[in-house]
């Protein structure tokens, strides 16, 4: 089987100068004698190679064969574990190798894309690694620094897994906490302070952040230093800068400032800043000045004032003119001129004495037992002592910076390390270094680097092993190489490190006594492969580490290790003049203290004063490296003491090793960051260079480690379903059906691997050795070919015979056709001989018929001429006739014409008479009005009566259980009294007809018809007489009914409706009265705002006229009527004079400036729903108010029984509910609220109102998930028309009109009633927006969590159907299909149930528009940028099936009247139009970027890039590839790769305009148990 392995196209890596590796492919495989094999291989250049070898070197892997590439199945794999053939040329960017993530360096950043993503189910990347870390409360990611950068702010935007408050992603800085706001402040203040350009990195970073949190919400965080690069305040090498905090600071400071401190913009003119030279600044891309000015805000965002701020830059400022301070060599001294500019400046920043400092700066003390003794320095020694002095200060700087950072980021309370009860540490360490001239700093770095590689290595080995005894496989222990020779070359007791440390402490010591040393001890057989000696030059050694051997300078190694400042010098710093100086002193010393007082391997207390908290052990504290070391000894010397200063490099180790016990508790991910090329640009990629940082940070390695074991590894089911067919049918069926999966595993197995040390079973997984899935993938292809071959067999069979039987049919058509065309002739020849004799008989015919015919013609003109002449002489003779009569008609018309005009003339002359008798009707409709006054006196009185029949009822009711005995007898009378009772309700009907009959005469009458008059006149009397009588009637039957016996319950009720119906109709008449007064130009209409604009324009027909109302009395006005009836205040009336005095008044003095036009059009009249008061004006009113002051039963009606107790009706489209139905809780509200203000009951109108306000936002907010909709909806329309009610309220309130009643219980007060509208309609509005809010988020996320199951991963098209994991064969045989958990059903239906509930409860168009955009909008966004994440997915089936799911929307789209919804997914639908589109030539891309014209170059790129190929197709070539990736630009701010996320936050609400208010309705719905609002509705109406 292995021979099989190069077989013809099989693909190959050959190594390359240029690429480092170049795909070749088997052209021709050539066995020859003595088992010899001759491969020849092409490579992507056309070169040819060939290669000699044979089949036992083939299996054994030897002779110098090249890897093999993985199967296209493989190509695309994120995880290098899963590779069949794992090697070099194998990694790829942004994919994992088992726990490590190789990332590359600049890469965008997609926090929302992988929020709440589990780790595998979009690409690899960074933000995979934090979320799962983040998810599982874990260990850290290790990387360079912008990958640290990122992963905390990562960290800090995104909420709690568990969080439902919020969405799951943070998007702006307003939405997260204090806390995380102030960790993602430290990014900028770090890299300012602690990092630098280097030759590798614009960021390179020399410090390390932890990260705690607790519950898992961020309670805190703690920063720990690690090994600052003092040596570069001093020394930069070329191109390389300083800390970046200088640059910015002579850039960005202000010009006052900048004069103030000594600073210049121009860098060159400081030594400290010029040594890189003119090429390391400055940065490409990078404003400094911008920069400083982000610096400052964090800086202030930890609490750092801006007093101190400017304190942190005058030390920096010193620091650099000390720098500048010019040390002059002479024979064996040096001088300092005292009148040194830079040497002023400095000495005065720093507070210290400059004769004291110049002094010591070029002498030192040296302390005997007996004596000090003072010699002078050379040139080279005071500069070092100088320089020792600024890396001091910086570090002491640096380290008060960390302690300042660690107290702001400690929790609110100082309490974080308290509360913290699970952590996620991010590491930044350093990469592997290797330089033309490798000093201290590279052998430091590489020494933590070995120790991390070995702690990466065992971990690796460690889950590989775990991972075989879990699955029960059978196995031996792997070996790997371990590399402690090297790490005991470095640490060991004889070590680099414990020499360095001795030759340090040493006065005379020296590197080259170090370098002698080093080669006296280590140069051992035993070191041999670890420890070298260079060939050439006497001060440099080698270090043999895992990644490559590098060869480090002693020169500066002891005054590196030792970094220290003279006794003299910390002595003048720490009596210094500089307050802040002072501060960083103590806050760096008091560090120190801490440090060596703690136990070296224990965790070392929090900076910010957490230490010996109770969570200490369970929150390890790595330490940090005491930067300001050299200090301890000025505090710590005792007379006759040894002085034992710590060095660098054992404080070093001491935190390396505390690192490494934190580590080994922790749950650890690693991130390999990878520099695509030197240059720094995006989109450059260096194969060479890459693959030399892959070998060095050690992913070859755990590539190595997997390899020796089996590293592939697939499910039974993934196995079976990817290589069933390499088994007969037969075989494979049945055990399927029965799910006998595992020995159908086995089974195919057996038939194809003949060495059962290849494969290991496991419990739920088959382990395959190196190479395997590619012989099982080559076995797999030459089946399916023979396969194919067989099935092109026999379709070539089949249309050859498809071929045949269509050439036979058509041979048989063309015999068939010629036989009927001779057939069609023959009959022709019988036809044309049959026409030839038809013919003839038919000619002849013609002849005789014609003759016959001419003779017929000729008798028949006889006969005519003949008959014309006596036709001729009738008619002359009736034509005489007919003349003689028309002159006697005309003559006749004549005369009777003239007797006609003289009677019309008389006719017109007593029509004129009777025109001038009109003053006498006058007089006559006069004395009818007095009538209509004196019955409406009657009907008072009957009033009076009424009262009294209530009175007797009551004594009545009580006496019904002493006449039970009465009951049939009564109940027979009361059957008769309902009887007269509907003859009177039928005449009080007639009556109102007559009314309308009356007003109808009235209009005629101000119209002058003269014709008419007259019976007008007979119709009005006739009126009153039916009036009078019917009048009469009602009173002697009330009589009866008072006369007659008790009545039961029954009868009660009819008594009960009779007395509402006399209500009404004494209702109908009192607007009958006062309109009847306005026809006739008595009374004006009201001067309300609101009033009718029916009546308005009745009120300015010339009969009418406008009465302006003084102001004073406008305050007192109502908005709107009752119940549009107009009330005298007067009891009594006798005339009509004081009737109509009565109308006058009421006009200008009535608080109720009452509507009275009879069709009720008022504006803001309240309409009745059959409900009348049974009580009279006063009683009523009294009621009113005695229910609103009712706080405890209105409360537990409205906000009980309204609102919480409500049945809101079912959204429906086809069977809308009236509006009455949906709007009634505002309505009712609003109508209590009205009625408190019209009795001026204004306090507690605002408790009413703020109690609603508040149990309705409680109510909605109470509802989750999709059930918040309806609720939602139907809150948000009733609250939107509560507000238009209020917006009425205030624009009467600015025209001066208010809601007063002369019945008021207090005095209205204007300006508290415009207090409260202004505040109701503010509260109105808020809650209208949080309503809005709160049901549009849920349904946000109720969504969201559907887009992308539904429209990305749901396969609705049959046909077109894919298999991600579970195939589609088990799928069909089992129908087992494991559909996603939502569909493209559960979409529409939620966007259906959205659209129902808002068309239903009456929502205005332009909040259906806002809802519908929002949400069309969230589902393009979020399936555009999840398809852009899936490289899986990005197949051409599944674009048929995603195109097939955006059609169902543009469907719904359209037919809900709304097409513009459908350019949301316009993104999304050129995105599916480039996967299927053809990829295979320039043209092609040219033809794509002209069809999908929306998207940018990165995203085209990118769906290029992960174009998932199936098993027929061609992959993308690399030159296409090339072609799209030159298209994206560089630093293209507008070419973004993911768009804008929509949030499940949502969007601005904009409210509609207030609705037109056209009535309050009383309807309450009858399962309502409100009795207490109920009977308020009733009085209102």
């Amino acid at each position: 089987m292995a021979e099989n392995i190069y077989s013809k196209g099989t693909r190959v890596w050959f190594e390359d100068k240029e690429h480092a590796w170049i795909s070749a492919e088997v052209t021709s495989v050539t066995k020859g004698n003595d088992d010899v094999i001759k491969l020849v291989f092409v490579d992507d250049r056309g070169k040819e190679i060939v290669i000699n070898t044979t089949a036992k070197d083939i299996r054994d892997g030897r002779g110098g064969l090249p890897p093999l590439r993985n199967p296209p199945l493989l190509e695309t794999a994120d995880d290098l574990a899963t590779l069949s053939h794992l090697n070099e040329p194998s990694g790829v960017i942004y994919t994992y190798s088992g726990i490590v993530l190789i990332a590359v360096n600049p890469f965008p950043a997609f926090i929302q894309a992988y929020s709440a993503r589990k780790r595998g189910e979009l690409e690899p990347h960074l933000f995979a690694i934090a979320e799962d870390a983040y998810t599982a409360m874990a260990k850290e990611g290790m990387g360079q620094t912008i990958i640290a950068k990122f992963i905390m702010r990562y960290i800090a935007s995104v909420n709690p897994p568990g969080s439902t408050t919020k969405s799951r992603t943070k998007f702006s800085v307003d939405e997260s906490s204090e806390i995380e706001r102030q960790i993602l402040a430290t990014n900028p203040i770090l890299e300012s302070f602690g990092n630098a350009k280097t030759t590798r990195n614009d960021n390179s970073s020399r410090f390390w952040q932890i990260l705690f949190d607790g519950k898992p919400e961020i309670v805190g965080a703690r920063i720990r230093t690690y090994l600052l690069e003092r040596s570069r305040i001093v020394f930069q090498p070329t191109t390389e800068r300083n800390y970046h905090i200088f640059y910015q600071l002579c850039a960005g400071a202000p010009l006052k400032e900048r004069k103030d401190l000594g600073l210049d913009t121009d860098v060159t003119k400081f030594h400290y800043l010029r040594q890189g030279g003119p090429t390391s600044t400055p940065i490409a891309g990078v404003d400094d000045a911008e920069e400083f000015r982000a610096t400052q805000q964090a800086l202030s965002t930890v609490g750092i004032s801006v007093e101190k701020q400017w304190a942190v830059f005058r030390l920096l400022a010193a620091l650099l003119h000390l720098g500048n301070v010019k040390i002059t060599p002479t024979r064996s001294e040096c001088s300092i001129d005292e009148a040194d500019p830079a040497l002023i400046l400095a000495t005065r920043f720093l507070g210290v004495n400059m004769a004291e400092f110049k002094k010591w700066t070029v002498k030192k003390q040296i302390t005997t037992r007996s004596e000090k003794i003072v010699t002078s320095l050379n040139a080279g020694q005071a500069t070092v002592v100088r320089d020792s002095v600024a890396k001091f200060v910086y570090a002491c700087l640096f380290e008060w910076l960390v302690a300042i950072v660690n107290e702001s980021l400690a929790g609110e309370h100082g309490d974080a390390a308290e509360r913290a009860e699970m952590f996620i540490g991010v590491l930044d360490i350093y990469g592997f270094e290797h330089f033309q001239k490798n000093s201290f700093e590279q052998f430091s770095i590489n020494y933590a680097n070995e120790k991390l590689q070995q702690e990466f290595n065992s971990h690796v080995f460690k889950l590989e092993q775990e991972e075989y005894m879990k699955e029960q496989i059978n196995w031996t222990f792997i070996d790997f190489s371990d590399n402690q020779p090297c790490i005991d070359v470095i640490e060991g007791k004889l070590g680099v490190l414990a020499l360095l440390d001795e030759e340090s402490r040493l006065p005379s010591g020296s590197d080259a006594s170090f370098l002698q040393k080093l080669n006296t001890q280590l140069l051992k057989p035993t070191n041999k492969n670890v420890f070298k000696k260079p060939r050439f030059g006497n001060s440099s050694f080698t270090i043999v580490h895992y990644a490559l051997d590098v060869t480090y300078e002693v020169d500066g190694f002891l005054e590196k290790n030792r970094d220290t400042v003279p006794d003299e010098h910390m002595t003048l710093i720490a009596t210094t003049k500089n307050p802040f100086l002072k501060e960083v002193l103590e806050a760096a010393l008091g560090s120190v203290k801490a440090i060596d007082a703690s136990h070296p391997g224990s965790p070392s207390p929090s900076d910010s004063g957490s230490g010996g908290s109770r969570r200490s052990s369970l929150i390890p504290d790595p330490g940090r490296s005491a930067l300001v070391a050299s200090s301890t000894s000025s505090n710590s010397k005792r007379p006759g003491a040894a002085i034992r200063k710590p060095t660098q490099g054992s404080i070093f180790k001491a935190s390396l090793n505390t690192l490494m016990d934190t580590l080994s508790i922790t749950n650890v991910h690693y991130i390999r960051c990878i520099k695509p090329n030197d240059a720094k640009k995006p989109w450059e990629f260096n194969p060479s260079q890459v693959l030399g940082q892959l070998r060095a940070c050690g992913v070859l390695e755990t590539i190595r480690i997997s390899c020796a074991g089996y590293p592939s590894r697939w499910t039974y089911e993934e196995f079976a379903e990817r290589y069933y067919m390499l088994v007969p049918s037969s075989d494979w069926q049945p055990m399927i059906q029965r799910l006998e999966l595992k020995p159908l595993c086995s089974l195919i197995l057996e038939r194809t691997i003949n060495d059962p040390d290849k494969y290991q079973n496991g419990l739920t997984k088959i382990f395959f050795r190196a190479g395997m899935l590619a012989a099982l993938e080559s076995l797999r292809s030459e089946k399916l070919n023979a396969l194919a071959t067989i099935i092109q067999k026999n379709m070539h069979r089949r249309m050859a015979m498809k071929r045949y039987n269509k050439l036979r049919a058509v041979t048989i058509q063309i015999q068939t056709w010629w036989r009927a065309i001779m057939a069609k002739r023959l009959v022709e020849s019988m036809r044309r001989d049959h026409a030839a004799k038809l013919l003839q008989t038919q000619i002849r015919s013609f002849m005789q018929r014609s003759l016959f015919l001419q003779v017929r013609r000729s008798v028949i003109m006889f006969q005519s001429r003949l008959r014309g002449a006596q036709a001729r002489r009738v008619y002359k003779e009736s034509r005489f006739l007919h003349a003689t009569v028309l002159l006697q008609s005309l003559f006749r018309g004549i005369l009777y014409r003239r007797i006609y005009r003289g009677n019309s003339c008389k006719q017109l002359k007593l029509l004129r008479a009777e025109a001038r008798s009109v003053s006498k009707f006058k007089e006559i409709s006069y004395r009818l009005e007095n009538k209509v006054v004196e019955l409406t006196q009657t009907l008072q009185k009957r009033t009076e009566e009424k009262k009294t029949l209530q009175s007797q009822l009551a004594e009545l009711e009580q006496q019904i259980q002493q006449w039970a005995s009465k009951h049939e007898e009564a109940d027979a009378k009361a059957k008769s009294l309902q009887t007269a009772l509907q003859t009177a309700e039928a005449e009080l009907s007639r009556r109102d007809e007559l009314l309308k009959a009356k007003a109808d005469v009235e209009r005629r009458l101000e119209d002058a018809t003269t014709a008419k008059a007259a019976e007008k006149e007979a119709t009005i009397q006739k009126l009153m007489d039916e009036i009078t009588a019917q009048a009469a009637q009602l009173q002697s039957q009330e009589k009866a009914f008072a006369n007659g016996p008790l009545r039961n319950s029954e009868d009660v009720s009819v008594i009960t409706t009779l007395k509402n119906e006399v209500s009404s109709l004494r209702e109908q008449l009192n607007r009958a009265n006062a309109y009847n007064a306005l026809t006739r130009g008595v009374r004006d209409p009201p001067s309300s705002p609101t009033f009718a604009p029916a009546l308005r324009s009745e009120a300015n027909q010339p009969h009418g006229a406008t009465l302006a109302l003084p102001l004073a009395n406008s305050h007192h006005q109502r908005r709107h009527s009752s119940a549009g009836v107009l009330l005298n205040p007067a009891e009594h009336r006798t005339s009509s004079d004081e009737l109509m005095l009565g109308v006058k008044k009421s006009q200008a003095f009535n608080h109720r400036a009452a509507s009275v036009a009879f069709d009720g059009d008022d504006s803001l009249r309240v309409r009745t729903n059959g409900l009348a008061d049974a009580r009279g004006y006063d009683d009523a009113a009294e009621e009113k108010i005695r229910l609103m002051q009712d706080i405890k039963r209105l409360d537990e009606d409205v906000l009980t029984g309204l609102i919480r107790g409500l049945k809101i009706p079912a959204p429906s489209t086809t069977n809308l509910a009236a509006m009455k139905e949906i709007l009634f809780p505002a309505n009712l509200i609003s109508l209590v609220t009205n009625e408190m203000w019209k009795y001026g009951l204004i306090s507690e109108s605002e408790r009413f109102l703020a109690n609603v306000m508040e149990t309705i936002q409680a109510h909605v907010m109470s509802f989750n998930g999709e059930d918040a909709i309806v609720p939602g909806i139907f809150w948000l329309s009733n609250v939107h028309e509560m507000f238009s009610f209020i917006c009425v309220a205030e624009s009467d309130m600015q025209q001066g009109i208010g809601p007063g009643e002369e019945n008021a219980v207090r005095e209205f007060d204007w300006d508290d009633y415009a207090r409260l509208v202004t505040v109701v309609k503010h509260d109105l509005g808020s809650l209208e927006y949080n309503i809005y809010h709160t049901w549009m988020q849920e349904t946000k996320k109720r969504l969201g969590k559907m887009v992308i199951p539904a429209l990305i991963e749901s396969q609705s098209l049959p046909g077109f159907t894919t298999s991600d994991g579970g195939g589609r064969l088990f799928n069909r045989l089992l129908n087992s299909n494991t559909q996603p958990a939502y569909s493209m059903d559960d979409i529409l239906n939620l966007l259906n149930k959205l659209w129902k509930s808002l068309k239903s409860y009456y929502t205005e168009e332009s909040v259906i528009q806002q809802v519908f955009t929002e949400l069309l909008k969230l589902i393009g966004v979020t399936s555009f940028n999840d398809l852009l994440m899936r490289r899986n997915f990005s197949s051409w089936k599944r674009a048929m099936q995603i195109q097939y799911n955006i059609t169902r929307l543009h469907e719904w789209c359209k037919s809900h009247d709304m097409p513009e919804g459908t350019l949301h997914f316009e993104h999304l639908q050129q995105a599916i139009k480039l996967l299927q589109l053809k990829k295979a030539t320039p043209a092609d891309i040219e033809i794509i970027y002209d069809v999908c014209w929306m998207l940018s170059p990165m995203q085209i790129q990118r769906m290029c890039t992960n174009y998932y190929v199936a098993e027929y197709e061609s992959p993308i070539s690399p030159e296409i590839l090339r072609v799209v990736a030159s298209r994206v630009q560089a630093n293209d701010r507008n070419d973004h790769l993911l768009l804008s996320p929509e949030t499940e936050d949502v969007s601005p609400f904009e409210p509609p305009y207030p609705r037109e208010v056209s009535g309050l309705e009383t309807y309450v719905p009858a399962y309502l148990n409100v009795s207490h609002l109920r009977r308020l509705a009733a009085l209102v109406a």
